[in-house]
């Protein structure tokens, strides 16, 4: 199945859903592949801060700008995405008075509202900071839901439209004629949803123009196309805490370094992170060193993480871009603004633009700059809006406010729903009644399951990015099995078994660098629940070969003994006794008479050894006595 579009998008990060939806929402034919799930890069790997732009406000005031102006307008247009925690940029005895002040005035002058706090006032606001916190800068930082904010804007694309297709990964750069005319999928199970054990398929996706918004891995794109667009990924490592030790997000206040920063994120807190450059941003080294220097040096800052629970660990790649000839060799150094790479310019290859560099707080203006551009190579007039339009689910609060009242949202599981559904959760929890938990840890419905399989197929990783379901302190130890059973309504079992397997693994991948103290006894149980409880190490559908069930216990009681019996035996199936044939059984006998006769002498010999010890400790006895008395007369 080949189509002819007006704009392929490749990638599905935060910048490609953007793009999309902005194209869409243009009147634009668009189509997005992305060859995981949405959010399957760099967005999926971040520490979910919603920047206030305080964290560039002496280094890189541009950017500092912008994140405060996207900042204001994600909190309007995704508000079901965004939770308002604040910020602080707290200093110890041992930082720069000179940097606080520093920041504290690169802030003022990027507009970004800022309150100086003492230590006192700052651990009044978060009572587990450290004591020895002098003060603090409190700013407008916020947390914010990637997988949320990118499922919104694919939906609202695809309302507009647009086509989105996950799984597919580009194989082949169309040029013809010294111009870009297309994309080349393999769509893992055919196009649409995705569902497991499905055959696969190769499209050729003809387009008027090409997006590259792939992040760091760019350049691969680029070279399918014959260009170099040289990213420079770097690699972050970031922690998840069990619970929220701080509900505000906790920057340490001083020029830069690793492990400076507390993110509180639904119900648990994210710690960050590294900034070390790498070649390849699918291969590079996970080290544990990393994730010890995160709960090391951020106890400095909130000394309850020292001793508190981790969940995971994982590692996000950045898409840094710096012109070429720039020569800065740190990568804590590079901008973290956007740049805009039209190919027909800049290689003399038209038909193909990238983006690359900047930042999840800044997708939305990234997309609408590369959306202006691709609009005016194509001649086609339309102004943007989605710095207006709010995202599916946040389209009004006053709405939100009468459905928490309608559903009875205000307990806490429906209160979760609530905030996950924004607008939406009228339309999805009327579905189901009964609707019970099926993740406990995240207090997800069944509704909100059903809801997201019906986007996402039988991908079970898709619907946990829709829902959290999994994402608690069990790891899916306790649900994954549930959310399993929840497309059993829809698909045959061996679809379901393949789902459940991969949400399972995907699981464990992060788990690997936390096995210490509770975490540690949370994977054994977990292991002990699926492989042993569940056989899932030695589940019959997974074997090569067939089971003998002819070979089980029938059963004590379960027909004749005798000629049933042995029939059983020459036949292969179960003998009524038991499973034991004729042979067994005179075995049986013989090795009953031999160990009775075995007991007999054990027994004479016990009685006596038995005798001995007796006599012998009676004499033992008696000598401790005679001393006893020989010592008392000595005292």
């Amino acid at each position: 199945m080949d189509q002819q579009v007006d704009v392929v998008v490749v990638g599905g990060g935060s910048t490609g859903c953007g793009v999309v939806r902005d194209l869409a929402r243009r009147g634009l034919d668009a189509v997005l592949v992305e060859k995981g799930n949405l959010t399957h890069g760099t967005t999926g790997r971040m520490h979910g801060l919603l920047h206030s732009g305080g964290r560039y406000a002496v280094s890189d005031q541009k950017s500092a700008k912008e994140c405060i102006e996207e900042n204001r307008v994600l909190r309007d247009i995704a508000s079901h995405c965004v939770e308002e925690t604040g910020g602080m940029f707290v200093k110890r005895p041992e930082d720069s008075e000179e940097y606080f002040q520093e920041k504290l005035e690169g802030c003022r002058a990027c507009d970004i509202p800022v309150e100086v706090l003492d230590g006192e006032e700052a651990r009044r606001r978060e009572p587990y900071l450290a004591r020895d916190v002098e003060k603090a800068i409190a700013l407008p930082d916020g947390a914010v839901d990637p997988f949320r904010l990118c499922v919104s804007n694919a939906a609202d694309a695809r309302e507009h439209g647009a086509r989105i297709e996950t799984h597919a990964p580009v194989t082949d750069v169309l040029v013809e004629d010294g111009e870009v005319v297309g994309v080349e999928v393999e769509h893992e199970t055919g196009p649409g949803k995705r569902v497991h054990r499905e055959p696969g398929a190769t499209e050729e996706i003809r387009a008027r123009h090409v997006v590259n918004a792939t992040g760091a891995w760019a350049g691969n794109v680029g070279e399918m196309a014959g260009v170099d667009v040289e990213v420079r990924p770097s690699k972050g490592v970031m922690t998840v805490m069990n619970t929220r030790q701080v509900d505000t997000v906790i920057n340490r206040c001083r020029p830069k370094g690793d492990a400076d920063i507390v993110v509180p994120h639904e119900t648990a807190c994210i710690l960050g992170t590294t900034d070390e450059e790498v070649d390849d941003p699918e291969d590079y080294p996970e080290e544990e060193w990393e994730v010890d220097l995160m709960i090391e040096t951020l106890s400095e800052l909130v000394p309850a993480l020292k001793d508190a629970r981790t969940l995971r660990s994982f590692w996000g790649v950045r898409p840094l871009y710096e012109p070429p000839g720039t020569g800065t060799e740190d990568p804590t150094d590079i901008t973290r603004d956007y740049f805009l790479l039209d190919h027909g310019d800049r290689d003399d290859l038209p038909g193909m633009t990238t983006i690359v560099g900047g930042k999840l707080t800044t997708y939305r203006m990234m997309a609408e700059s590369i959306s202006d551009h691709v609009c005016e190579t194509l001649g086609h007039e339309a102004t943007c809006d989605t710095a207006d339009a709010p995202l599916p689910g946040s389209e009004s609060e006053a709405r939100m406010a009468e459905l928490m009242d309608e559903f009875g949202l205000r307990s806490p599981v429906a209160r979760r729903s609530g905030q996950r559904l924004g607008s939406r959760a009228e339309d999805v929890l009327d579905e189901y009644d009964p609707n019970p938990i099926v993740c406990n840890c995240e207090s997800v419905t069944r509704a909100e399951v059903q809801d997201a399989i019906g986007e996402a197929g039988s991908d079970l990783n898709a619907v946990r990015l829709r829902t959290r379901a999994s994402m608690g302190n069990c790891q899916g130890g306790f649900c994954t099995h549930r959310i399993a059973a929840e497309l059993a309504r829809e698909y045959p079992e061996p679809v379901v078994r393949d789902a459940e397997d991969e949400l399972y693994q995907e699981r464990w991948k992060g788990q690997r660098h936390a096995l210490w103290g509770e975490q540690l006894s949370q994977a054994m149980l977990n292991h002990l629940l699926h492989a042993t409880t569940m056989n899932r190490d030695g589940d019959p559908a997974n074997l090569d070969g067939e089971v003998d069930f002819g070979a089980f216990d029938a059963g004590a009681g379960s027909g004749p003994a005798g000629a049933d019996a042995d029939a059983g035996g020459e036949s292969g199936t179960a003998a009524a006794d038991g499973g034991r044939a004729a042979g067994d059984a005179t075995a049986d006998k013989d090795r009953a008479a031999g160990d009775a006769t075995a007991d007999e002498d054990r027994a004479a010999g016990d009685a006596t050894a038995d005798e001995d010890r007796a006599a012998g400790d009676a004499t033992a006895d008696e000598d401790r006595a005679a001393d006893d008395a020989v010592t008392d007369g000595g005292r």
